[in-house]
């Protein structure tokens, strides 16, 4: 999965909190930012779709 292109949220910042980050290509991958080495999660698009909403402030 060295191909994947990461990227975090911008709403993150680099005082070293926690924070996620995510990959796309037929399924969205998702990792701790902070070790780039740690398991990843592989979401379907309606699972990732499922969570966002889910975690949305007044959701």
């Amino acid at each position: 999965m060295s191909d994947l292109k990461w990227f975090k949220s911008s709403y993150s910042d680099n005082e070293g909190g926690d924070c996620l980050e995510a990959a796309c290509d037929t399924h969205i991958h998702v990792r701790d930012s902070k070790l780039a080495a740690s398991p990843e999660l592989h979401l379907t698009a309606p699972a990732w779709k499922a969570f966002i909403s889910a975690v949305q402030p007044g959701a």
